[in-house]
This record gives C-alpha cells, sequence and structure tokens, in this order.
C-alpha cells in the first residue's frame, strides 16, 4: 500500500489548519493509501541522521520551506514543490512572476529594500510612486495570508505611515481596483484542470476573503477568466493552485495573487467539490 504524510503547521491554533489536512489525509484514504496528517514540529529536520520510514509522497500544505526543502532533498516528491511554495509566499516575488509571463494584474511597484534603522522618506521615491499609482491604492506585506497584512491607503499621511513602518519587510504598492471592491473570485486549480470556483463578496470591507466577513457563491466563469487562471498557475509553477481573481473596469478578469496552499473547506462548503480527491487522483497520476 502506497503512503503519503499531509504536513501542516502545529503551531497554529486555529482548526482550519487541521481540517485542511484531515480533508486530504481522508481522500488519500478514499484512494487506497495510508495517509497520516502530521504537524510540521513532528518531522526533525536532523541533517545527519535524516529520517527513517519514509513515505512515497507528501501533501505539503505549510509554509515551512526548509523543512519543504529538506523533505525534497530525501527523494521524496513533495505537492508544491518548496520553490512553488517560496515563490506563492512573498507577494513581491510572486508578482515577478506573474509579470515575466505578461499576466493582467492591478498595476503594481515592489518597494525597495530599506532596512529597519533608515529611511529614504527625502529622497522623492515615494512621492514618485505617489503619481505613478495615485490615492487610493493597496499596500501589500509580502507574507500575509486570508487578506491579512494588505492595507487600504487612501491619505498620503496613511501612505507615509505604512511606509515608515514597514522599513525591513517586502512589499508592494498595488493599484486599488474599485471596480473589484469587496468582490472577487477564488479558482481552485489541480494541474491542468479547473476543479472548483467561487465568487467572494463582502458588503463591509474592501478584501472579500471569508474569514474577513464576505461570504461566496458558485459562480461559472467566463473563457477569459478560466484562461487567465490557468495562465497564473501555471506561471509560479503551481501544480496545485487557489487563483483569485479581480474584476476589471470593464469586469476583465486580473490576477489578484495565486495561493499554492488554497484552503478547501469553504470552497467544498460553497460548491460541494472536494478539491482534495482531486489532488490526490492528479499525484497517483503523475507518480505512476
Amino acid at each position: 500500500m502506497s503512503t503519503c504524510w499531509v504536513i501542516y503547521n502545529g503551531s497554529l491554533t486555529n482548526d482550519k489548519f487541521s481540517d485542511q489536512a484531515e480533508l486530504l489525509r481522508e481522500a488519500a484514504e478514499r484512494a487506497g493509501i495510508f495517509a497520516v496528517a502530521k504537524k510540521n514540529y513532528e518531522v526533525m529536520m536532523d541533517l545527519q541522521n535524516g529520517l527513517t520510514d519514509l513515505p512515497d509522497f507528501i501533501v505539503f500544505l505549510d509554509k515551512d520551506i526548509l523543512l519543504a526543502s529538506f523533505l525534497k532533498n530525501m527523494g521524496i516528491p513533495v505537492f508544491n514543490d518548496p520553490d512553488v511554495i517560496e515563490t506563492c509566499d512573498n507577494k513581491a516575488k510572486q508578482y515577478l512572476q506573474l509579470a515575466k509571463y505578461g499576466l493582467p494584474m492591478p498595476k503594481t511597484i515592489i518597494a525597495p529594500k530599506v532596512y529597519p534603522t533608515f529611511s529614504i522618506r527625502e529622497s522623492g521615491y515615494y512621492e514618485k510612486v505617489l503619481n505613478e499609482i495615485g490615492l487610493p491604492m493597496v499596500i501589500k506585506e509580502g507574507h500575509g495570508s486570508f487578506g491579512m497584512k494588505v492595507y487600504l491607503v487612501e491619505t498620503e499621511e496613511q501612505f507615509f505611515e505604512w511606509t515608515d513602518a514597514l522599513r525591513g519587510v517586502d512589499y508592494v504598492f498595488q493599484e486599488f481596483v474599485a471596480s473589484s471592491r469587496g468582490r472577487d473570485i477564488r479558482v481552485n486549480i489541480v494541474g491542468d484542470e479547473i476543479v472548483a470556483s467561487m465568487a467572494r463578496k463582502s458588503e463591509t470591507d474592501f478584501r472579500a476573503n471569508i474569514t474577513n466577513g464576505g461570504s461566496a457563491t458558485k459562480v461559472d466563469l467566463t473563457p477569459a477568466q478560466q484562461e487567465i487562471a490557468m495562465q497564473a498557475a501555471k506561471a509560479v509553477g503551481a501544480e496545485f493552485a487557489g487563483v483569485d481573481l479581480l474584476y476589471g473596469e470593464n469586469e476583465e478578469p486580473l490576477v489578484c495573487e495565486v495561493n499554492a496552499a488554497a484552503h478547501i473547506r469553504n470552497i467544498y462548503n460553497v460548491t460541494g467539490i472536494n478539491v482534495a480527491d482531486a489532488m490526490i487522483a492528479y499525484i497517483l497520476r503523475k507518480l505512476q
């Protein structure tokens, strides 16, 4: 019997993380695989002694890139690949990759590296950003999930407060797409297939994330939305992806971001489609 580990972060106490792992573990069991859900700290990265009783593959639901790399170096197939997880985990790095392949997205400027105890406030750089993107704009930290660490900036005072506060942090300046305020689309992709999608909406927040109080409904994607979502997943190299699309001025799709470890419980509840089954089936086909 084939074996697999489903790895998630053990330091995060919210049940949604263990629930995600359980969905994958159950899907693997349904496919006849002996599956074990493991917290990331239950796998010791002992560089001298390594590991014993290795699984046939690993579904990696965490952002512990060092652990994913350690496991990959031991010859275990890891899904998604650690390089993909790392690219998607840093929005600045992700947008570089999306731009490389010409994906449509809001106008984006990556902030330069500024060390915490220094400043470029008097250089004129920030005034150029304000002139190029305008207000309101969105500032996104490189690392953040569920719409967290994403800030709507509406005044110059707020702008300079954030640029001061984020010294030493990777972040981007991004155009605020007013036509998509409080609404977006989540598209779950497995390999070359769109498995499920839902439209998300919030009446109280500029972000549509369900975690922030948004709601969701089933949605039929347009051909353009399908094409852009698939292209975005391929641009970052993701075999499993949750692609978030915005609505441009004429409803044309814009890529908001690509998630390499997208949670699948909400889309399951909304659509009745368990993406975990498609993920396991894809892995088994690839490893044949």
